[in-house]
C-alpha cells in the first residue's frame, strides 16, 4: 500500500510560480538567448574584428563556423520552453569553455560569469520545479 505522500506532489511542486517571476525569467531568457543568436550571426557573417578576436584567444579561423552553428543550436534549445533546462547545461558548458580560454590569454572573463549566472536565473525564475533544488530554505 502507498502512503499519501507518495502519491502527492510535493508543495512546492504544487503552487505555480509567481507572474513576476516567470516573467522576469522570460526576459532573463530572451536576453540571454539573444545575446547568444546575435554571437552565433556575428560569427557567420566574420569580419576582421572576428579574425583578430579569434587570434588574439588563439582558435583558429576553421572553428568559426562550427561555433556559429553550436551557438545557434544551444540557444535555440535554451529559448524553446520544453528544453530550457537542457540549453541551460549546454550552454553553462559552452560558457565554462569561454571563461577557460579567456583566462588562459589572461582576458577577465567577469561577463562570461555573469552570463552564465543569467542562463540559470532566467531558467529558475521561469520553473517553479527547480526551486526545491535550490539549497535556499525559507
Amino acid at each position: 500500500m502507498m502512503n499519501e505522500t507518495e502519491t502527492t506532489p510535493s508543495t512546492d511542486q504544487a503552487k505555480s510560480t509567481p507572474a513576476a517571476a516567470k516573467w522576469t525569467g522570460r526576459v532573463l531568457s530572451g536576453l540571454v538567448g539573444l545575446a547568444f543568436l546575435a554571437s552565433a550571426v556575428g560569427k557567420f557573417v566574420g569580419g576582421a574584428g572576428l579574425e583578430e578576436g579569434f587570434a588574439h584567444l588563439g582558435l583558429p579561423m576553421e572553428i568559426q563556423y562550427p561555433l556559429a552553428i553550436l551557438e545557434l543550436v544551444i540557444a535555440i534549445i535554451y529559448l524553446v520552453p520544453q528544453t530550457a533546462v537542457l540549453g541551460a547545461i549546454l550552454l553553462t558548458g559552452y560558457i565554462g569553455g569561454a571563461i577557460c580560454t579567456h583566462w588562459r590569454v589572461g582576458d577577465l572573463f567577469v561577463v562570461q560569469i555573469i552570463i552564465g549566472v543569467l542562463i540559470w536565473l532566467g531558467v529558475f525564475l521561469r520553473d517553479r520545479r527547480l526551486w526545491a533544488l535550490m539549497p535556499l530554505r525559507s
